[in-house]
């Protein structure tokens, strides 16, 4: 949400223009360039390709690590792996891997009574309030610390820094609820006439009120979505209800400080959390209370086709295995690692990681899980985030490389976020982290058009949590139709295969930002994926291993 101030509230109420925003296209991330001049990944022409090809798709399973997929949604419903050794809500651990009835995958933020986390604390929180007792007030030597306790110690500095609620922050959380009272008043001022509590902007354009007050509502109305930075086709309901939520955090974060994190996790899951062993608990609703994030991802993953396309029957045989880990809220590493470990241990072959923060206290952990994940030959993709960060200088977790273990994971793909210029006038987003260090292609990830929870919903959502799981779909067709292919190979062919501009030093503006970077500053492989380009140069990779092997 952007920042917002007391001041352009007022204008914004009082001022007589609304900016016109050229409306997305749906499933515009699946488009040409060079057809459509639009950025996007070019899927269409690469089915194209494979439809010319004698090859047939061995089955994959992508498991996407989230908060929750719909399993009513009927196009996720048919694309969701099954566990075949397991008897259907039998109670009971048919193929004794210790998670009973993990038909679809596992909920690893779930009670035994089938009970859910849905709201959970920020990790600076945590970790604030967990080492308070030790540090706060104390003189510490930190040349008397072992290494792993000053490495404890300087995460708990940083979350007390991180931790405190400036009067900035206060000024902000003022101005918010001063902004979504007067978003609130006008939004229902125009459903009692127009009946509808879910219109979106480009709904309300069209409609006439017969009120004197209804038409200023209106105005004014447009007018504050346009200075907020609100997305057109969010409907009012769900805008204010996630202004409420935005609101409801930021008073939460005022008193971090003072009120320790609820014992949320003791009430629920109940497990022993300092014990990695203690593996074998939640259960397997992987819908959980709140699947929104989780369900568009998986959409993404599937890259559910329109209607008309005739390239569908050569979709891979792909099959979306739910591991449900992260809550509203910061996730816990535990999970994460556990995740990575049930993920690989059932069949994924590539794990979709849409998620991350800036405190990870079990680290190693992760770590760890990462690593065997790539002895397992399992890819991993991972959003770079959406804080701007420049991440060579600032670490998110998780991340490939490990401090603990002092070396870079290979089978780790991390992925920042495009746009295009009939979105944006840019092909750079103004939230997506970046660093080539780190950070190693591009994907869209504006103003992205997948499955929402329900039966047959779908809208629009942005962030680098959208650019991932479009990866994991190339990634997917290319392991499906090359599984010779090995999870490092597959990363390397993505990177090796993106779009590029002529000019590698062509400087793009970042809205809001007031500067510009070239693709090469952004991330690694200087461009954004293709996957066109991709299956050609994977048909390369594996015909020529094909042709070394024969030799051998």
């Amino acid at each position: 949400m952007n920042r917002i101030s007391i001041i352009g509230i007022l204008i914004c109420l009082q001022t007589a223009s609304f900016g016109q925003a050229v409306a997305p296209s749906q499933n515009w991330h699946w488009k040409d360039y060079t057809q459509d001049h639009v950025h996007g990944i070019s899927l269409y022409q690469a089915y194209q390709k494979i439809s010319t090809l004698s090859l047939k798709p061995s089955p994959i399973v992508v498991a996407v690590m989230d908060g929750g997929v719909d399993t009513n949604n009927i196009e996720i419903k048919s694309k969701l792996w099954l566990n075949k050794k397991e008897i259907p809500n039998n109670g009971v651990d048919d193929d004794h891997n210790g998670y009973i009835d993990d038909i679809h995958g596992w909920n690893f933020l779930g009670g035994k009574d089938g009970s859910n986390i849905n709201k959970a604390s920020d990790e600076k929180s945590r970790v604030y309030h967990k080492y308070k007792h030790i540090y706060e007030g104390q003189k510490i030597d930190i040349n008397q610390l072992n290494p792993t306790q000053k490495k404890q110690y300087e995460m708990w500095q940083q979350a007390a820094l991180e931790i405190e609620f400036s009067d900035e922050d206060a000024a902000n959380l003022r101005y918010m609820g001063i902004a979504t009272n007067a978003l609130k008043k006008l939004g229902n001022t125009i459903v009692r006439e127009m009946n509808d509590s879910s219109f979106t902007v480009e709904k309300l354009i069209s409609f006439q009120p017969l009120g004197r007050n209804t038409l200023d509502a209106k105005m004014a109305y447009l007018r504050t979505i346009n200075l907020l930075g609100i997305e057109r086709e969010t409907p009012f309901n769900e805008i204010i209800d996630e202004l409420n939520e935005y609101i409801e955090g930021k008073e939460k974060s005022s008193k971090a400080k003072i009120t320790p994190p609820a014992p949320i996790r003791a009430e629920i899951i109940k497990d022993n959390y300092e014990n990695l062993s203690d593996k074998f608990y939640g259960n397997n609703d992987i819908t959980g209370p709140n699947a929104k994030h989780g369900t568009h991802v998986a959409g993404l993953v599937a890259s559910i086709p329109d209607s008309a396309w005739k390239v569908n029957s050569l979709y891979p045989d792909l099959k979306i295995m739910g591991v449900r880990v992260v809550p509203d809220g910061d996730e816990y590493d535990k999970d994460i690692a556990l995740g990575i470990y049930y993920a690989v241990d059932n069949g994924a072959k590539i794990i979709n990681m849409s998620f991350g923060k800036s405190f990870s206290p079990e680290q190693i952990w992760v770590d760890n899980a990462i690593r065997y994940a790539a002895t397992k030959d399992v890819l991993i993709i991972h959003s770079a985030g959406n804080e701007y960060y420049d991440l060579d200088s600032k670490a998110v977790y998780p991340n490939p490389y490990s401090s603990y273990l002092n070396d870079t994971s290979k089978n780790v793909l991390t992925v920042a976020a495009s746009s295009d210029e009939f979105i944006n006038n840019t092909l750079l987003t103004d939230f997506s982290n970046y660093g080539p260090r780190i950070v190693d292609v591009l994907s869209p990830g504006n103003k992205i058009y997948s499955t929402l929870p329900g039966q047959n919903n779908h809208g629009y959502l942005q962030g680098t949590s959208m650019s991932s799981p479009i990866v994991s779909h190339i990634a997917a067709m290319i392991r499906s139709y090359y599984p010779n292919l090995s999870a490092v190979e597959v990363k390397k062919i993505i990177m090796q295969s993106v779009w590029k501009p002529t000019d590698l030093n062509q400087k793009y503006i970042v809205p809001e930002k007031e500067t510009s970077k070239s693709l090469p500053e952004i991330a690694a492989a200087g461009g954004i994926v293709n996957a066109s380009n991709a299956i050609q140069l994977a048909a390369k990779y594996s015909n020529a291993k094909t042709i070394k092997i024969k030799t051998k």
